[in-house]
């Protein structure tokens, strides 16, 4: 079987500001029911590629805000334990964060307010990719090309890859499916690999040590 080489591509992440915004939690449930997608794209996974430097206890930035200004650990906790890759899309995981929300309305005594310029502030992403001219046609070549990478190419081929695949898989694992069972045993290793609540830099390594582990035992 003939398989296309490996074309390596950076992206970056565009902040667009959408004017919606939640000063409480009922409006951060209305607004939630109609923004964009792109926003939740950019409140769960933006952060990758943009770390904060306070280094959050809490993986996206509706934990964040229930956290530090609604003051309330219980929703927090809820919305920071939610793992945005096990949805099979978007709306899938608008559905689960509404319902989450809706049960601590339904459940509390009062809505807390923010205080004025602690408002939720929904911001819509745009994603830029970039072709980097790079294609490597031996998976061989991928064990001095990983560690170089970009954070943006490990974004782009590990995280944003499951928006866009068959499965929901990372585009390394779908390359290699290409050369028919001859890579089973690293496309396992790489399908287990779990992005969830990594650095993008951690989430290299692990790429970078699947691909060593494979090939340092005779593959």
């Amino acid at each position: 079987m003939i398989n296309e080489g490996f074309k390596i591509s950076d992206c970056a992440l565009i902040a667009i500001a959408t004017g919606e915004k939640a000063q409480n939690l009922r409006e951060f449930r209305d607004r939630l029911k109609n923004v964009h997608p792109g926003c939740l794209y950019y409140h769960f996974w933006g952060g990758l590629l943009h770390p904060h430097f306070d280094d959050p206890e809490f993986q996206n930035d509706f934990a964040v805000w229930a956290s530090r200004y609604l003051h309330d650990s219980k929703i927090s906790e809820q919305l920071s334990i939610i793992d945005p890759n096990v949805f099979d899309n978007i709306e899938d995981l608008r559905n689960e964060i509404i319902e989450i929300v809706e049960k601590r309305l339904f459940e509390s005594e009062h809505i807390p307010w923010v205080k004025t310029g602690h408002e939720f502030h929904f911001i819509r992403s745009q994603i830029v990719i970039f072709d980097t001219g790079v294609s490597y046609a031996d998976p061989r070549d991928l064990l001095e090309a990983i560690p170089k990478m970009s954070l943006g190419s490990i974004f782009f081929h590990f995280i944003d890859s499951r928006r866009r695949t068959p499965g929901n898989r990372n585009d390394f694992s779908v390359w290699l499916s290409g050369f028919d069972d001859k890579y089973n045993g690293l496309i396992e290793a790489l399908d287990n690999i779990d992005p969830s609540f990594t650095t993008l830099n951690e989430l290299r390594q692990e790429i970078n040590f699947a691909f060593k582990n494979y090939f340092k035992e005779g593959n």
